[in-house]
């Protein structure tokens, strides 16, 4: 995740987070279903965007994760998509989106799902993408349909977030598969 990709197709251009983007990136975020959905500070306001953004940063430097705007016209961001490592060694990938309102119901995500997912699979060692999705989450869980995820039957990943437990169920899309 060291290279600079650039990713335009079916009508979006995924871009890197600027400075310029956290008054954005605090309107995106600071609402009821990224409260609900996401690990993301809430109240999200732009203190909490401009961390998130040198916490981008330092992730991408690091070579851990790769966090980019969602746009249509390069420049007014619509949500993100995250691309970061799911195993120790290699050989799996997560992918995370958000939308914020304004732009939900436009298949978004569906379409960054889709641009980034060559780029999540260009290393040979990499077999597996996964999504992962709580139960009752409707909206994302038609994202992975959409894109050619299955829903696996392995145990639910438990994850914290500012002292609360959430269940995600794992969704994959293997190397070869049609997305």
């Amino acid at each position: 995740m060291h290279d600079d990709p650039i990713f335009s197709h079916e009508g979006l251009q995924l871009r890197e987070w600027t400075e310029a983007d956290v008054p954005a990136l605090s309107a995106l975020f600071d609402e009821p279903e990224m409260a609900r959905w996401t690990p993301l500070a809430s109240p999200f306001d732009e203190a909490a965007a401009r961390a998130y953004l040198i916490r981008a940063r330092e992730r991408r430097a690091a070579g851990q994760a790769l966090q980019l705007a969602i746009t249509t016209d390069g420049h007014t961001p619509m949500g993100e998509v995250l691309l970061f490592a799911a195993a120790d060694d290699g050989s799996q990938v997560e992918l995370a989106y958000g939308i914020g309102a304004p732009y939900r119901g436009r298949g978004l995500a569906s379409r960054a799902v889709r641009l980034l997912l060559p780029y999540a699979f260009r290393n040979a060692s990499v077999h597996r993408a996964v999504l992962r999705i709580a139960p009752d989450n409707a909206a994302s869980a038609a994202v992975a349909r959409a894109t050619g995820f299955q829903l696996t039957d392995e145990p639910p990943v438990v994850r914290e977030s500012d002292g609360r437990v959430v269940r995600l169920r794992t969704w994959e899309l293997r190397r070869g598969d049609s997305y």
